[in-house]
C-alpha cells in the first residue's frame, strides 16, 4: 500500500518546462525522471524550445517560484557558453542575458569533444602546447566525461545536452554506436533515479532512419518540431507530441497531441493551445 501511495503521489508531481503556453497543457510541466527528445527539422523550433527553457527556469530559481528545478545544467558539445547566452539575448531580450548567465550551470565538453576530430587544437583551446598534451592524456571519452558531469548534478533538476545531434555523429556506427545507444538507455534509467528531466535536442534527418528511431525508442518521450504549409501556402512552426509514457493517454483524450508554435521577441517559444488542423 506504502508503495502505491508513493507512486499515486509522484504521478501528480511535475517539473515546469517554464514554457509558460505548455505547463497547463501538460498538467504543470514535465514528470520528473523523464527523457525528452526534442526532435526538430531546421529552425522548426527546438532550440528556441530550450532556449526559453533554460530562461524561464533561471528565473524561477532566482525568484524562489515552486515548483522550480534545484539546478537547471546547461552541457554544450562544441558551442562556447558566451556564444549560447548571446543568442539567447537576441532572439529574447537583452535583459535576459545576465538572467541566463547567473541562473545556469553551463558545462563545457568542447574540448573533449574536438579532441577526437581533425580540427586543429588552437581553434577550441586557448591553452599552451604542453598544458594541452597534459590534458589530453589524463582525459577519457567523452561519453565517459559526460557521464561524470551528470553525475554531479543535483536531484531534481533540469538538464540540458546541446546537443544530441554531435554526439550520435561522432559515435558513428558499430561497436561505437551501440557503446552510445547503451549510454542512452542508462541514463534513460538513471533520470527515474534522480527524479530530474533531460532534454536531448536532435536536428532531424541528420543521421540515417534506423539509428534516429534508436534515439525515439530509448526516450521516454518524443517532441517532434516541424514546418508545415498551411492555407495561402504560409510555413507554420508546429510541434507534436510523438510519444510521452505515462502522460499521452491524458493529452490524447483532450486532442492536445498537435500545436502551432510562434517564436516571439518578448517570450521566445510559444504554442497555441489548440491542435492544428493542416
Amino acid at each position: 500500500m506504502k508503495l502505491r501511495m508513493d507512486v499515486e503521489a509522484r504521478a501528480d508531481v511535475r517539473i515546469p518546462t517554464g514554457i509558460g503556453s505548455l505547463d497547463p497543457v501538460l498538467d504543470g510541466g514535465v514528470p520528473p525522471g523523464s527523457m525528452v527528445l526534442l526532435l526538430s527539422e531546421i529552425g522548426a523550433g527546438g532550440s528556441d524550445f530550450v532556449r526559453t527553457a533554460a530562461i524561464a527556469l533561471a528565473r524561477m530559481k532566482r525568484e524562489g517560484l515552486s515548483p522550480a528545478p534545484r539546478e537547471v545544467l546547461y552541457i554544450t558539445m562544441t558551442r562556447l557558453k558566451e556564444d549560447v547566452l548571446a543568442e539567447a539575448a537576441l532572439s529574447v531580450s537583452p535583459e535576459m542575458y545576465p538572467l541566463l548567465e547567473g541562473g545556469v550551470h553551463f558545462e563545457d565538453l568542447s574540448e573533449v569533444y574536438f579532441d577526437a576530430s581533425v580540427v586543429p587544437p588552437e581553434w577550441y583551446s586557448q591553452g599552451d602546447v604542453l598544458s594541452r598534451m597534459q590534458k589530453h592524456t589524463r582525459r577519457e571519452s567523452l561519453l565517459t566525461e559526460l557521464s561524470v558531469v551528470l553525475s554531479g548534478a543535483e536531484a531534481q533538476s533540469v538538464i540540458i545536452i546541446d546537443s544530441l545531434t554531435d554526439l550520435a555523429a561522432q559515435a558513428g556506427t558499430g561497436e561505437r554506436w551501440e557503446a552510445f545507444s547503451g549510454f542512452l538507455r542508462g541514463l534513460q534509467r538513471v533520470a527515474k533515479r534522480w527524479g530530474s528531466v533531460v532534454y536531448l535536442p536532435l536536428t532531424r534527418g541528420v543521421l540515417p532512419p534506423l539509428q534516429e528511431t534508436e534515439i525515439q525508442d530509448c526516450a521516454d518521450a518524443v517532441f517532434l518540431f516541424a514546418w508545415e504549409e498551411t492555407q495561402g501556402m504560409r510555413r507554420q512552426r508546429t510541434m507534436s507530441i510523438q510519444k510521452f509514457r505515462g502522460v499521452m493517454p491524458h493529452l490524447e483524450e483532450r486532442n492536445l497531441v498537435k500545436f502551432a508554435i510562434r517564436i516571439t521577441a518578448g517570450n521566445g517559444f510559444e504554442v497555441s493551445n489548440i491542435r492544428v488542423v493542416i
